[in-house]
């Protein structure tokens, strides 16, 4: 692929979601099963090897938006759609290339773990406090003082802080570089150099990618709760946040090819799939 920047108008971060979403519609199932199984994937490793699961399956986050992309330029084309796809980076007949794509999700899993390491110093472990506890007293309608207590403590904001402001960051330079190892050919270095260029030449279109996926989940989670409000059904309702939850995330995996594709240009024919 000949490496080249194209400028990106920002109405294109909008349009990215439309694609997404367009994408999306067209082979439903099969983008939300090759999310579930990255995720049902994660929580397997989590169960069987406690301590290494977690950041295993962080490390897998850059082959997940690769293989989306990959599964997205397949569909896109009237190609399938399937689970190895997911790690087809990791397949890449050039040996170079499986190395650094294995470095990418070396380095994405200790940036990751930094991130919340510091977070959770930061807020002296009340994020996790308040995961136990919502878990225990999942159904329980009765008010907790030990939950209440926790998100009354500003510790609690500047760990969340910390969290989004770091893992942001960290997203920058990882955001391109798996697919520019796969299709560019380019080493670890090279790529996250340019993958952060990238979204600083077009950070007008990612603003308003990012600003319009918040507000779209926004919008349906307060169309959720008011429905709930109005009907009585708020636990009936409740079960639709993980089929929702599926769609958008599918969808915004989705979303990545295309603003791969502005940004640098379609991969060559005949280019690793």
């Amino acid at each position: 692929m000949g490496l080249r920047l194209h400028t990106v108008a920002p109405r294109q971060g909008w349009r990215w979601i439309r694609q997404g979403f367009s994408l999306w519609w067209k082979r439903p199932l099969a983008f939300v099963g090759l999310f579930t199984v990255f995720l049902f994937s994660v929580l397997l490793m989590m169960v069987v090897v406690p301590v290494l699961g977690g950041p295993a399956g962080m490390a897998l986050l850059p082959m997940l938006s690769l293989g989306f992309m990959i599964a997205s330029r397949s569909a896109a084309a009237g190609g399938p759609v399937h689970a190895l796809q997911l790690v087809e980076g990791l397949r890449h007949p050039d040996r170079a290339q499986r190395r650094a794509q294995w470095l990418l999700c070396g380095l994405y899993a200790l940036g990751s773990m930094a991130v919340i390491s510091l977070a959770d110093w930061v807020d002296g472990g009340l994020f996790e406090d308040l995961q136990r506890l919502i878990a225990q007293t999942s159904g329980d309608t009765k008010p907790s003082p030990e939950i209440d207590a926790i998100l009354a403590d500003p510790r609690l904001v500047q760990g969340m802080l910390v969290r989004i402001g770091l893992a942001g960051l960290l997203s920058v330079p990882f955001w391109h570089a798996p697919a520019l190892v796969h299709w560019g050919g380019q080493g670890v270095g090279q790529a996250l150099f340019t993958s952060s260029l990238a979204l600083w030449r077009t950070r007008g279109a990612f603003t308003v990618y990012l600003l319009g996926w918040s507000g779209a989940m926004l919008a349906v989670a307060l169309v959720v709760t008011l429905v709930g409000l109005a009907t009585g059904a708020r636990q009936a309702l409740g079960l639709l946040t993980m089929p929702v939850g599926l769609i958008f995330s599918a969808s915004f995996y989705v979303s990545l090819w295309f603003s791969f594709v502005d940004t640098f240009g379609e991969p060559e024919t005949g280019s690793a799939q």
